[in-house]
């Protein structure tokens, strides 16, 4: 039964709607492992960064380093001295990209080429020579094999050449984002022609940000939309009415209709209105049989429907027409007009015990009168008003800078970014729902990965450029972040590992720490200086 009304989430320029969540325990909470945001990726939900529960990759200070190619060369940064230099041609492509068209020259290969003979030499054992001896070279080259002395050639060259290429780069390689695009057989027939070898690289680099205006993120101008239940006074209101309600006992009505306050089981259904009977649908989502309706919940349901069924008695049938607001949760039925049938099965009324002193106690464990028990609700939920707003600032705030940097996001970035995203989902999914093997298959399959990327473009571009922005402002603003926060940090998100008997890397949890401690402190600071103008529905 979808009846309640929801949040609404939609951001309109700077206007970001939210709800309050309490924050979690400690920086890293094993209890969801996979928690992404704009400071870290494939790291638990942090209280520093509650607006961040979700995709976010890392700094690129972070990610910036070379890697190993697709190839089986790996990219090393020790590079030995080469008897010639070797010629890089740089091309810049879309989405920070760049291609790397390397020649390498004879003396190259020659050196190269001995270098794997002289390996050869030590490991093979030749017939009829004694293990360490010298072994006349085409003898040697007869037992290894030509195309096996080529290939190793060929793979020595790559290791030795493919780090000078890298150093000579402009930009900041993205780890794992080197690969060799030259077919390996098409290398191996270009140096046993031409003693030579010409192949091409592909890299990723850290993509340059561009502010407009520059240093705008100084003078930010946000408007933050609030829901009316994030208010302290309100909330806590409600929280106590909820806290006596479930002292008192059900009684059941018998001699009138439903009245505010009263607890209904309802059997509901609804249908499209149309002039024409032959196109009156059924709609699934506002049928439930057996509903308990708390009459004091109407303001989260479809309007008018509480003013509607007020007076209707068990076993009563009621029907009325009613209009889905354009705010509603479900797209498909805002501003749809519908034909409410509804059947009152059972009704009932609350006996409730005075509200005093007496149950201080039950309300509030530890209290002792009934204006304690207000006073410390009270202070609970502006604490969590306090977090909304925060959290909702922080929102606006993201969005803003979002808005106000251009960055050409390498694809690689963007597909694991997006991939890790999918991954919290998927763990997500099986923590509330026990998925068999098949069905883990399926969703864990290229294809529906591919799927996921592609609807969510939009959502992984703009958190990643968020990422960026803090990221930059960091630097910009020489942010630092004290050893004793970090170590005390770490300490307690070890700890949290612990108790869930999980295992987890020191050294990755350090940096994601920093990482997140470095965010907090720039929105921190982006709140401080942005204009903020707080709007409660």
């Amino acid at each position: 039964m979808e009846l309640c009304m929801g949040v609404v989430n939609g951001v309109s320029m700077s206007v970001v709607s939210v709800n309050p969540s309490p924050p979690s325990r400690s920086l890293l909470s094993p209890r969801n492992p996979i928690s992404l945001h704009p400071f870290t990726s494939l790291r638990p939900p942090s209280s520093l960064s509650r607006q961040f529960q979700h995709l976010q990759p890392p700094p690129l200070s972070r990610s910036a380093v070379p890697a190993s190619p697709s190839s089986s060369t790996a990219v090393s940064d020790d590079k030995d001295q080469l008897p010639a230099d070797i010629i890089v041609t740089e091309t810049r492509e879309p989405n920070s990209r760049v291609k790397l068209s390397i020649q390498v020259p004879p003396e190259v290969c020659d050196d190269c080429y001995k270098r794997v003979m002289a390996e050869f030499m030590k490991q093979a054992k030749v017939p009829g020579f004694r293990p360490g001896k010298k072994v006349p070279e085409s003898i040697l080259v007869s037992h290894v094999g030509k195309r096996s002395v080529n290939k190793a050639t060929v793979e020595s060259i790559l290791r030795r050449t493919l780090p000078h290429a890298m150093s000579s780069m402009t930009g900041t390689p993205l780890r794992d984002s080197v690969r060799i695009v030259t077919r390996f057989p098409e290398m191996e027939q270009i140096y046993s022609t031409l003693n030579s070898l010409r192949y091409e690289v592909i890299v990723d680099i850290a993509p340059e940000l561009k502010w407009t205006p520059e240093e705008g993120y100084k003078n930010l101008k946000v408007a933050v939309e609030l829901d009316s239940d994030i208010d302290a006074q309100k909330a806590s209101e409600q929280e106590l009415r909820q806290r006596h309600k479930s002292l008192g006992a059900l009684r059941i009505v018998t001699d009138r209709g439903l009245q505010i306050g009263d607890l209904a089981v309802l059997d509901i259904s609804a249908t499209t209105i149309d002039q024409d009977e032959a196109n009156v649908k059924n709609i699934p989502s506002a049928e439930s049989k057996g509903y308990h309706f708390d009459t004091e919940d109407g303001d989260k349901v479809v309007p008018g429907f509480l003013e509607s069924i007020i007076g209707i008695q068990q076993g009563e049938t009621k029907s009325f027409p009613l209009v889905f607001p354009e705010s509603w949760t479900q797209e498909e039925l805002q501003g749809v007009h519908a034909q409410f049938n509804v059947e009152c099965k059972e009704l009932f009324y609350r006996d409730l015990p005075e509200l005093d002193d007496s149950l201080a106690e039950r309300l509030l464990p530890g209290g002792t009168t009934l204006k304690q028990v207000k006073e410390v609700l009270l202070q609970k939920f502006q604490e969590m008003e306090q977090t909304a707003r925060e959290q909702a600032a922080d929102n606006a705030i993201l969005d803003q800078l979002c808005k106000m940097v251009e960055v050409d996001i390498p694809q690689s970035f963007f597909e694991e970014q997006g991939r890790q995203l999918y991954g919290a989902k998927l763990l997500e999914i099986q923590a509330n729902v026990k998925l068999n093997d098949e069905q883990l298959a399926s969703l864990s399959s290229k294809k529906a990965v591919d799927e996921y990327l592609l609807n969510q473009k939009e959502n992984i571009t703009n958190m990643i450029k968020q990422s960026l922005a803090v990221g930059d402002i960091y630097k910009r603003e020489n942010f630092q972040i004290s050893t004793e926060e970090i170590v005390k940090e770490v300490e307690n998100s070890i700890d949290e590992f612990k108790r869930q008997k999980q295992d987890y890397d020191e050294e990755r949890v350090r940096g994601q720490v920093q990482e997140i401690l470095e965010g907090a402190k720039v929105l921190e600071w982006l709140r401080e200086h942005a204009e903020i103008q707080y709007i409660t529905r």
